[in-house]
């Protein structure tokens, strides 16, 4: 039984993991390429889709400007301007594959994009954000110069030849602007893996709609363009959303849900649960005798184990060395079992503490579960409550299990304690 759920948990752990990377992004844009192809759709929601640009270009800004989000302001300005120049240039003058202005335009965005989604916040009336804007700005000077001028060598670099021409010939990007949208997306995806961020996540699923947006252009027509933008700016917009929530209910630290997240989800549970409240023995010593880089570890491996915890319960960071389990729908008897292989797992774990050189002055303290070095003993306490008769109301259960902990620490720690 056991293994099966272990097995059930893993398989969870994965599928979570592959919709972190692909929701709400994927139904988003599965929605938008549906509205596009379907013309019962686009005659029932028509104003809707009339002013949803309007709203998508708007909530950005404010957001953008209440969060200090400069890269979401960067990206809407791109995603406007190109759209703007898109319906001047192209769309009143007539479209061709040859369009010079249109093919620059489509080989800047995507590099734009890679750059803003690569780089931190920098702010927007700074000296970095102002350079960002001279260079944006300056580019659409160029893309103007290159509209008005006469064909030449930079028409002939965006048009060359560089892949096979079946292959994308239902698109009219050039073989150097689909380049730049691959290359682009390569970057981002690395720096994803190197560094996974919603905001960088964001950016790289942005991508998809602002190509599908210049394939959409049409000669005469600009086609669905501008709705594929705004939905591009929608897919940051969530980002920005996504990180303010992260930041309110999701501890920084050791990614583990945050007090906030423990409280709400407190308040949503019925008539019986049970709560695990789990202390970092003598954690204020191993903060003296390494340093709190080597304690700040400390705490990410314990969360790590607490995270794998069975039974249907999950792990919540409740404040300095201290977590909380939470078991819905349980008693304190069926949750005993779980919290006792929960502390075994932690006085079994082996943190190890190695010294990396980093300059010849400076050594760096890790810890790590293998290879050679000094071990750290770590182990925890649990005090366990349940809701009862007696403690009715969320905080009176939380301060119960608090008085267990403080009994399992009385007691001689490393113990789970009801």
């Amino acid at each position: 039984m056991r293994q099966q759920a272990q097995q059930k948990s893993v398989w969870y752990d994965r599928l979570r993991k592959v919709a972190s990377y692909s929701l709400p992004e994927i139904p988003i844009i599965f929605a938008a390429l549906l509205y596009t192809y379907s013309r019962d759709l686009q005659r029932s929601l028509g104003v809707i889709a009339f002013y949803y640009p309007y709203a998508m270009f708007g909530a950005g800004l404010l957001l953008g400007w209440r969060f200090h989000r400069s890269r979401l302001l960067f990206a809407l300005l791109l995603f406007a301007l190109v759209d703007r120049s898109l319906l001047t240039f192209v769309a009143s003058r007539g479209f061709t594959r040859d369009h010079v202005a249109f093919q620059a335009m489509a080989f800047l965005l995507p590099l734009n994009l890679a750059a803003l989604a690569l780089t931190a916040e920098r702010g927007v009336l700074t000296p970095p954000g102002l350079v960002r804007l001279g260079v944006i700005l300056g580019q659409l000077a160029l893309v103007a110069m290159l509209e008005r001028g006469t064909p030449g060598p930079a028409a002939a670099l965006l048009h060359a030849r560089l892949l096979p021409p079946r292959l994308f010939a239902w698109t009219p990007l050039a073989d150097p602007a689909l380049l730049a949208f691959f290359v682009s997306a390569g970057l981002m995806v690395a720096g994803q893996l190197m560094s996974p961020t919603a905001t960088g996540r964001s950016f790289c699923w942005s991508l998809l709609p602002a190509f599908l947006g210049f394939s959409a252009v049409r000669p005469g027509s600009p086609g669905f363009s501008t709705f594929y933008f705004a939905t591009s700016a929608l897919l940051l917009i969530i980002a920005v959303v996504e990180a303010s929530y992260h930041m309110a209910y999701q501890d920084g630290l050791t990614g583990l849900p945050a007090r906030r997240a423990l409280n709400e989800a407190l308040l949503r549970l019925g008539s019986q649960y049970t709560v695990g409240m789990v202390d970092v023995d003598h954690f204020k010593r191993i903060n003296d005798s390494h340093g709190h880089d080597v304690g700040d570890q400390v705490l990410k491996m314990v969360a790590a184990k607490l995270a794998q915890v069975g039974g249907g319960g999950r792990a919540y960071r409740y404040g300095g060395e201290e977590f909380a389990v939470l078991f819905p729908g349980k008693s304190a008897p069926e949750c005993l079992a779980e919290l006792e292989a929960l502390r075994q797992v932690v006085e079994e774990a082996k943190f190890i503490l190695r010294s990396r050189i980093r300059s010849k002055r400076k050594k760096e303290k890790i810890l790590s579960d293998r290879g050679p070095g000094q071990r750290v003993p770590v182990t925890v306490s649990i005090g366990v409550a349940e809701k009862d008769a007696r403690h009715t109301k969320p905080d009176q259960v939380v301060k119960a299990a608090d008085r267990a902990l403080y009994r399992a620490k009385d007691g001689g720690r490393n113990q789970v304690q009801t």
